[in-house]
């Protein structure tokens, strides 16, 4: 960086993202192989030119003020898309490297992608995965891809790619059904201890209606933030629950769980992948969901569960 020279504003708006990412104008010079005095000018020149503080200095480094802290996500943005840009146009014509972040629902990871993860990454060796597990709605600007559900959508701004179709059914453990059934009825439920999702309430409606058209009432003693918590649960002989095929299938082919009410059709949703909408996907994002869409859009092994049972 030549210290007489001022950027222009895109420049300028990276490099703030940059200093406030490493807490210091010597650090982010450091990082940068620039002069101190430098980076210190830029950010003096990006104030001036905007009119207002955005950074307080100070021994120990520096700090955001009001105005800067809204000023940095909208730079932080800008340095994000420069480098993915940057990456593409590198990547262009090679094997996708890198690191590929990608987050998915506990049951979803254990159960069907963590398996699929050899074949991929036999395929791409360049590459490596950073995943994050977890429940809840995902920040799609902190990963690459998540992998999802239909009804846990939120961001209208995404790309969604459907993956599988998934259904949700009624099971037991034989041995709960042989102590409290039989469950062959929907008002059988009402004296089931029923096992519950806490991290999605719709999740719980199971909709069930008696013969005189009202709905069931359902109880139970006990809930769990994740699916795969519920799956222990009810293999242990805690109660009955209602489960996605593709975590269960195995338990059923196997006689662990017994598959009741087969008769009842729960609201389908799909398995999707979403990832932001950005003009320059990363070639590691693109082989990754197509990836998916080729391995799980072949007939899922967990729609065998039903003939079994």
């Amino acid at each position: 960086m030549e210290q007489g020279r001022t950027m222009d504003l895109s420049a300028q708006m990276i490099l703030f993202a940059h200093v406030v990412d490493a807490g210091s104008f010597s650090e982010a010079a450091r990082r940068a192989g620039h002069a101190h005095s430098a980076v210190s000018k830029q950010m003096g020149a990006l104030e001036d030119r905007l009119g207002v503080r955005l950074l307080t200095r100070g021994q120990g480094g520096v700090s955001l003020t009001e105005a800067g802290a809204a000023f940095y996500h909208r730079c932080a943005d800008v340095a994000a898309r420069v480098a993915e840009a940057e990456a593409s146009l590198g990547e262009h014509g090679a094997a996708p490297r890198g690191t590929l972040r990608v987050a998915a629902t506990v049951a979803l990871a254990k159960a069907q992608l963590i398996p699929r993860l050899p074949a991929f990454l036999a395929q791409y060796p360049d590459l490596r995965v950073a995943l994050e597990l977890g429940d809840r709605p995902v920040d799609l600007g902190a990963v690459d891809v998540a992998l999802s559900f239909t009804e846990q959508i939120g961001d209208g701004d995404v790309i969604v790619r459907r993956l599988a179709r998934n259904r949700r059914i009624i099971i037991a453990a034989p041995s709960y059904v042989a102590a409290n059934g039989p469950f062959e009825r929907p008002e059988d439920f009402a004296r089931a201890n029923v096992l519950r999702l806490m991290s999605l309430q719709q999740w719980n409606d199971w909709g069930l209606k008696g013969a005189d058209g009202g709905v069931v009432p359902l109880r139970g003693n006990f809930e769990a933030s994740s699916a795969d918590a519920l799956r222990h649960a009810v293999l242990a002989g805690l109660g009955v629950a209602r489960l996605p095929e593709y975590l269960i299938g195995d338990d059923i082919r196997a006689g662990r769980l017994a598959h009741l009410l087969p008769d009842y059709a729960s609201e389908d949703t799909d398995i999707v992948a979403l990832y932001a909408d950005r003009r320059h996907l990363l070639p590691r994002v693109r082989v990754f969901v197509d990836f998916l869409v080729e391995t799980f859009g072949a007939a899922p092994l967990w729609r065998q569960a039903d003939a079994g049972a």
